[in-house]
């Protein structure tokens, strides 16, 4: 048997699959690999495959035996943040879904429309070069975050640094604290939310009938994080992409229209931190992948970077078109777990990016792309800065 490939693969050029990615990905779809922790696990690179078992019940989030089989470091953060929510998946999905309606996306987008002019008119006044995370990509989604959900401004600082801290996946410590500190202060505000309910989703949730407290404590805490450390990460990249090929977004401006699919496009591309192999599930019977044979209790990684850049469904996957038809992509997941919260996040980087496109037309990098760095640390990836002038 070959030796497994050794998590994480180089990142030789931020904005490229990693090569030895690529290089398992032309030679199959299913791999034997060593995640960085050591253990032995299998990565799945075909989109088809990586599709299929996203929404296959004969895997789970969970390790079902977490004393003897292997481990991936997003997954402890996982587990502990959704704990009990996903032992009724159906029931959290059809509670969650309302607050990401289309009616109430298209009503928040005005305020969404409203907060980016203000958040580039400030940037347009600063001293150049700026920071494109620190001026946009990371106060956008926070204060969308706030008024959305229902948390207090004066405390957008203290959790914003919680899920940054719950999310390092190099810190277990710091990991754990930040998690504890999360969901206290969750736990706080829905207490505060029953005693004076707003016009809010945190509101609404603490009405919902049969919905205790624990479960809209774990609720809170999935939305604050999952709706904006994702999503700033996916800002500053989906504005970089947009940065380094200039006649994609000139297609923008001559075309408005093609904002929404340029969105998925930037979507399919962005690079998330390339820490481990891909989203963790555990087997919870033998199966067989493409010929491959999984056992029971074994990990999977379902690479949805790999799934996404598959040339059997995206022709020329590495260059950005934003004209695509990506419908394939696999970004916010597939079926019964495809995320919920892609509505918010797909209405946010079109604002934020068409806003950008028209406001700062000369916008460019202020430092070579090369200069550029990820963030490791972290279990959502995006970029560490972005020095843009114009």
């Amino acid at each position: 048997m070959n030796t497994p490939a050794q998590l994480p693969f180089e990142q030789t050029h931020l904005l490229h699959v990693a090569p030895q990615l690529r290089t398992l990905q032309s030679q199959g779809t299913v791999h034997r690999v060593r995640t960085v922790d050591g253990d032995e696990a299998w990565l799945v690179t075909g989109h088809a495959q990586v599709q299929q078992l996203l929404d296959d019940d004969r895997l789970s989030r969970s390790n079902p035996d977490p004393g003897t089989t292997a481990r991936d470091k997003g997954s402890a953060f996982l587990d502990s943040l959704l704990g009990d929510l996903a032992a009724d998946h159906a029931r959290m999905r059809s509670v969650l879904e309302p607050p990401f309606s289309p009616e109430l996306m298209l009503a928040l987008r005005s305020h969404v429309e409203s907060l980016t002019e203000q958040l580039l008119d400030e940037l347009a006044g600063q001293t150049q070069p700026v920071d494109l995370r620190l001026a946009l990509a990371l106060p956008l989604p926070i204060l969308v975050m706030c008024d959305w959900l229902g948390v207090p401004h004066e405390d957008k600082d203290k959790f914003s640094i919680w899920t940054q801290d719950a999310a390092n996946v190099q810190d277990p410590a710091r990991s754990k604290q930040g998690m504890g500190q999360l969901f206290g202060y969750c736990q706080q505000l829905v207490a505060d939310k029953r005693k004076n309910p707003g016009d809010d989703v945190i509101s609404r949730l603490c009405a919902t009938e049969g919905l205790n407290d624990k479960e809209v404590v774990g609720l809170t805490a999935l939305l604050l994080f999952g709706g904006y450390e994702t999503t700033v990460a996916r800002i500053g990249t989906g504005a970089l992409l947009l940065l380094t090929n200039p006649e994609q977004r000139q297609k923008l401006r001559d075309d408005p229209s093609l904002v929404p699919g340029a969105v998925d496009e930037i979507l399919r591309m962005s690079m998330p931190n390339p820490h481990n192999g891909g989203m963790p599930r555990y087997a919870l019977k033998d199966l067989e992948i493409d010929g491959t044979t999984i056992r029971a209790g074994e990990l999977l990684l379902l690479n949805i970077i790999a799934a996404n850049h598959d040339e059997t469904v995206f022709a020329d996957p590495e260059r950005v078109d934003v004209t695509r038809h990506t419908a394939g992509s696999l970004t916010f997941g597939h079926g019964m777990h495809s995320c919920v919260g892609a509505p918010l996040a797909r209405m946010q980087l079109q604002v934020a990016l068409a806003r950008l496109v028209e406001r700062f037309p000369t916008m460019r990098l202020a430092v070579e792309v090369d200069d550029l760095r990820l963030r490791h640390d972290t279990l959502t990836g995006g970029l560490v800065e972005l020095p843009v002038t114009w």
